[in-house]
């Protein structure tokens, strides 16, 4: 499954719509995300499946581009 991770880019940082960032990133979980991405030093705000339509629509987008871990 495709999960959409909303983060910002240093631990330290409070989340700031403007300056939210996002990744995709394929996993099993929610849990299983945020599991690889803990050596990153990111603020994960927010993890959200991906599918269906909105997969699809993501999909068209120029910045969609799965992170391989």
């Amino acid at each position: 499954m495709i999960f959409k991770v909303y983060y910002q880019e240093k631990n330290t940082d409070v989340p700031v719509r403007e300056r939210t960032t996002t990744l995709y990133i394929e996993a099993a979980t929610e849990g299983e995300v945020r599991s690889k991405l803990k050596d990153r030093p990111y603020n994960i705000e927010f993890v959200s499946p991906v599918d269906g339509a909105y997969l699809e629509y993501e999909k068209q987008s120029e910045n969609y581009k799965v992170l391989e871990i």
